[in-house]
Formats: C-alpha cells, sequence, structure tokens
C-alpha cells in the first residue's frame, strides 16, 4: 500500500482534543466531525487536504484522551499515512483499530517540511520527500498489523476473514 501527497506538520504534544476539539463530539458522524479536524492548530487544514495527504507530526502525537474519533477524523479526511516521531500509546492502538496508517520515523518527521511532496510505502516502512530528494526508513508494521489496516480496521478485518472461511 502506497500514499504520497502534500506534508502537513505539526509540533509536539498534539492532543486529541486538538486532533477533533470535544465540542463536537455531540455527534457520531465522521464525516460531520471530519470537517472540524485540527481547527484549533490549522484553521486551513481541512479546506486544503486532499486524498493521500500526508502529516508529520513531533513526538507524543495524538496524546490526551483515548476516544477513537482522533485517528477516525484523520482518515475520514483522507490522509494516506501520519508518521510522527512517536505516538501517544492509545492513539497508536486506535489508529490500528479504525483502519489509520501510521509509521514511526523521527528522521523523517524532522526532515519533512509543510508542502513537501512525500510518498509512503507502507509495506516496507519507506518514506520519500520529493521535494527534498532525501528517504527515510521506518520500521513497517508485520504482516498481520498491515493486513487490519489495509482492510479498514480491526472489525472490518475481522469480518472480511470470516467471509472467506
Amino acid at each position: 500500500m502506497k500514499t504520497q501527497g502534500t506534508a502537513f506538520c505539526y509540533p509536539d504534544h498534539v492532543d486529541t482534543d486538538v486532533i477533533i476539539p470535544a465540542r463536537y463530539l455531540n455527534t457520531s458522524d465522521a464525516a460531520e466531525l471530519a470537517k472540524h479536524c485540527m481547527e484549533d492548530i490549522d484553521t486551513e487544514f481541512v479546506k486544503q487536504i486532499q486524498p493521500g495527504d500526508v502529516i508529520a507530526a513531533g513526538w507524543n502525537f495524538g496524546c490526551g484522551s483515548s476516544r477513537e474519533h482522533a485517528p477516525l477524523v484523520i482518515k475520514t479526511c483522507g490522509v494516506g499515512c501520519v508518521i510522527a516521531k512517536s505516538f501517544a500509546r492509545i492513539f497508536y492502538r486506535n489508529a490500528i483499530n479504525i483502519g489509520l496508517p501510521i509509521l514511526e520515523c523521527p528522521e523523517a518527521a524532522e526532515g519533512i517540511s509543510a508542502g513537501d511532496h512525500v510518498e509512503v510505502d507502507f509495506e516496507t516502512g519507506i518514506i520519500t520527500n520529493h521535494t527534498t530528494g532525501a528517504g527515510y526508513q521506518a520500521q513497517p508494521f508485520p504482516p498481520f498489523i498491515r493486513n487490519i489496516i489495509t482492510k479498514g480496521g480491526l472489525l472490518a478485518s475481522l469480518k472480511k476473514d470470516s467471509d472467506h472461511e
């Protein structure tokens, strides 16, 4: 699975209340929630994001509450992959559960600037910054986790796997 697009960059410790402000959590409609993704840190994000674009972020991305809404709205906006120096553990697991591709790679997160054209090969973990020509190697997920993400999340993968039995 590959994705490529424009990079959106964010600092360390972007918490789930910044990703999707709690004041909007009166609905469970992912498309409605996605209209407010990142608005407290980047008012232009939802206006500019295109399918396949990439988020590059600092340490502890997704810290804060344990709600699955945060990775869900990022995925619903069309983000192809989130690359961070590190992820908060609950966000990390929620991202896998809902099928949002994520990679930890401090060098890439540091070397990617807003507006760079970035390509991510999720299977190999190779991240290419086409703007600068730099390449980075993230540790790819093992096949069973890639399978969960590729199939759209944990529940979707279990359903698809049981359909083949």
